[in-house]
């Protein structure tokens, strides 16, 4: 059985909810540039060192923001997908592609706060919350690329060649959402993250604003191609690669079934 918390947890916990929601606030009116300790007491009626005594450094506080932030995103992203409705001609890559544009849209300051130039001195704690929140978010988008392909099809996927060193680096990485993933699979996955973060950070930093309302549709077509492009790189189980057809002079490229 769970013991339940004392008042004096519960308060705290209060107050460090509370403290982190002024925080959030003031970073949604000034930025994460404009990241004030002294502001957010001040807000609250406390002193700076009283602050201290509920995250003893200005760190801690801003680890608490940005474990925050990603959670806050990856919920967004699990109630679209929960919630939309289960049609095959849209697949769950646009789905969750959507859902993380639409949030950045919706949340700027904070989405700076966690891809734009990091804050002066700050250093997130290794296997911290921040990690974890992280490593949510990324499981999220592996099983919305890969869900439903095989072993089989990763090691046939049509891709230039691998170096040694970057599929013994890919052995260690921490296993995040469908388990461990291949080197194939992670080379997939880094490059579909960068076309899809990488056009949303532009439109969020405002490097895009002279297309106006056609940003979403610019998205739309830029994640249909990539989903397309996934389908093609990940042939159908048992089928041999792109290049390995090629070699045997037939010429005819085998196409892709979906997953």
């Amino acid at each position: 059985m769970t013991a339940i918390p004392s008042l004096r947890q519960r308060r705290r916990a209060a107050a460090v909810q509370e403290i982190v929601n002024a925080a959030e606030q003031h970073i949604t009116e000034h930025g994460p540039g404009a990241l004030s300790l002294r502001a957010i007491a001040q807000s609250l009626g406390m002193t700076v060192q009283a602050l201290y005594h509920y995250f003893p450094s200005r760190d801690a506080l801003v680890t608490a923001l940005i474990a925050k932030a990603y959670e806050d995103l990856a919920d967004a992203l699990e109630e679209t997908v929960a919630s939309a409705e289960d049609d095959p001609a849209v697949p769950r890559l646009m789905v969750v592609a959507e859902s993380y544009r639409r949030w950045a849209v919706e949340h700027p300051e904070l989405f700076q706060l966690l891809y734009g130039a990091p804050l002066r001195h700050y250093a997130a704690p290794a296997e911290g919350p921040t990690t974890q929140a992280v490593r949510r978010i990324s499981g999220l988008f592996e099983r919305a690329l890969f869900d439903g392909y095989t072993a089989e099809q990763f090691a046939a996927a049509d891709m230039p060649e691998l170096s040694a060193d970057f599929r013994k680096f890919t052995e260690g990485l921490t296993p995040d959402g469908r388990g461990e993933l291949p080197a194939s699979a992670t080379a997939l996955f880094l490059g579909a993250w960068g076309r899809m973060h990488g056009l949303v950070s532009l439109e969020v930093f405002g490097h895009t604003s002279f297309i106006g309302v056609h940003q979403a549709e610019i998205f739309r077509v830029e994640m249909q191609s990539l989903y397309q492009d996934i389908r093609k790189r990940l042939p159908a189980t048992g089928q041999p690669p792109k290049d390995a057809v090629d070699k045997r002079g037939t010429g005819d490229r085998q196409g892709s079934a979906s997953p």
